[in-house]
């Protein structure tokens, strides 16, 4: 006879393997769809067209720093000086958003139109796995796709430009990958929300790259409207004040999620970016001056300048994931 042990240890393990094989079926679906490929190319192609417009600059600045550890990560930093668009991490940072979205906004919705919803789960797996294993498969193919855009880059500086990486360059790249799969994570957990919450494909996706939109394009020019109400630094009567303002303009523009990516981007990027914070005092400032003048941080150090922008992207994602599980966790699917 099979004891209670034996009958709870079966079922935990028919818990994990649920979400395993919702997983394995949603990954393959997305490698293999038009709509992976299309997304490839567009996030390649954010990534390659500042590069190349970039690469004369780049080899110059490669063949000018004096630390090896500028000269890999210039592929990531210098701007395009003959055309005006952001460097590759900025781009990125704008355009990869689409992945999340896209691969979710129809992750649910899709399966209840069609009528397959309650047909999946009547299979022997939990409600639960279909949520869990639609975000882990998404979550895959996303970092499947920035991994692919990485590698183009990196092999384009060390065969076009002749750049090698050193040991902390590749840390710190591969940090900075990590940071960009849990920046596109949040709109995939945003993604997944708009899908159990809208019926409707369509509906979802207008929403989700309406906000994307709102976010990427319109997000700085609103918060810098609302920083410049809340803190006019020009009002400033001395410079303490200036700076107490130009801190809390700061802290304002912290409430879009693209500002703490692309501020813990470039600590990550860039060693000689010292401080994510703004002085708040005179002798704060002439303080901050004196250690940026010529510091390169090591990747320790960096690591704990971006670790609030960090446990913040964390959490936001966990607050979207968390709303689009337990509302499907209290829908009625039944056809």
């Amino acid at each position: 006879m099979t004891t209670q042990a034996q009958r709870a240890e079966m079922n935990l393990a028919g818990r994990s393997a649920g979400w395993r094989i919702v997983a394995r079926k949603e990954f393959a679906d997305h490698v293999s769809s038009a709509r992976f490929m299309v997304l490839l190319l567009v996030l390649g192609a954010a990534a390659i067209v500042p590069l190349y417009f970039a690469s004369d600059t780049i080899r110059s600045v490669a063949s000018q720093v004096t630390d090896t550890r500028e000269a890999f990560l210039a592929l990531f930093l210098v701007s395009p000086s003959s055309v005006p668009i952001p460097n590759v991490f900025n781009f990125v940072g704008i355009v990869a958003p689409l992945l999340g979205v896209a691969f979710a906004f129809d992750a649910i919705n899709s399966e209840r139109t069609d009528g397959t919803l309650p047909r999946l789960l009547s299979q022997p797996i939990y409600r639960d796995d279909v949520v869990n294993g639609k975000f882990a498969a998404g979550l895959a193919a996303i970092t499947l796709v920035l991994l692919a855009v990485v590698g183009v880059i990196s092999g384009f500086g060390i065969v076009r430009l002749g750049i090698v990486p050193s040991a902390d360059e590749v840390v710190r790249l591969l940090a900075w990958l990590v940071l960009t799969v849990l920046w596109v994570s949040l709109w995939l957990a945003f993604g997944l929300l708009l899908s159990v919450a809208i019926r409707r494909a369509a509906t979802a996706a207008l929403v989700g790259f309406g906000v994307w939109l709102l976010v990427a394009i319109f997000g700085q020019l609103i918060i810098s409207l609302v920083a410049g109400i809340l803190a006019p630094v020009a009002n400033a009567g001395s410079l303490e004040e200036a700076l107490s303002l130009t801190a809390l303009s700061a802290a304002i523009a912290r409430i879009l999620p693209l500002t703490l990516y692309q501020e813990a981007s470039a600590v990550l990027l860039n060693p000689t970016v010292t401080t994510v914070s703004t002085p708040t005092t005179v002798g704060q400032w002439q303080q901050w001056q004196q250690q940026a003048q010529g510091q390169l941080l090591s990747f320790d150090q960096s690591a704990l300048l971006v670790w609030p922008h960090i446990v913040a992207l964390v959490a936001l994602t966990a607050i979207s994931f968390a709303a689009a599980y337990v509302m499907f966790m209290r829908q009625e699917v039944r056809a």
